[in-house]
This record gives C-alpha cells, sequence and structure tokens, in this order.
C-alpha cells in the first residue's frame, strides 16, 4: 500500500528542484496527494477500516496546512501545483 521507491523518485524529480530535493513544500504535498488517493481507494475497498480512514484524514490535514502555508509564502507556485496535481477542481 506503501509507495514505490521509483514512483517516490518520479515524484521528487518531477516536483523538486533535484532529484533528493525531498523536503520542498511542493514534493511533500505531491507525495501525500499520492499517499490520499492509495487511502482513498483502500477505504472504499474496506469501509470498515477505520484506522485506514484516520489515516486519511490525517494525511489530508497535514496536506491542507502545508498548501496553506505555500499560498501564504508563493502564490503563483500554490496555483501551478493544485493544477498540475489536479486539486480544487
Amino acid at each position: 500500500m506503501a509507495l514505490t521507491k521509483e514512483s517516490k523518485a518520479a515524484l521528487v524529480n518531477k516536483f523538486g528542484a533535484n532529484g533528493s530535493d525531498t523536503g520542498n513544500v511542493r514534493v511533500q504535498v505531491a507525495l501525500m496527494t499520492e499517499r490520499i488517493k492509495e487511502l482513498t481507494a483502500h477505504c472504499k475497498q474496506f469501509p470498515k477500516d477505520t484506522g485506514a480512514s484516520r489515516g486519511l484524514l490525517k494525511v489530508i490535514g497535514q496536506r491542507r496546512k502545508l498548501l496553506k502555508y505555500y499560498q501564504s509564502r508563493d502564490l503563483e507556485g500554490y496555483r501551478n501545483l493544485i493544477k498540475e496535481l489536479g486539486l480544487r477542481h
């Protein structure tokens, strides 16, 4: 259920400045978005798994806080990021 090394490396290369730029806000939000997608699919398949549901809500809250921070620091970068990730249609 966790992200594979290859998919994580691809996201880091796509959204980071270089291959080891994992602390970048863009990279963190992209990784959380992938994790949210996986947890959402899991929760749909197993609706009684309350631990996974709680974890999903926790990750959503973390991503929301990071996006709020990024919006306050770099509005144009924030807009580009949510467009690339397909958030907030």
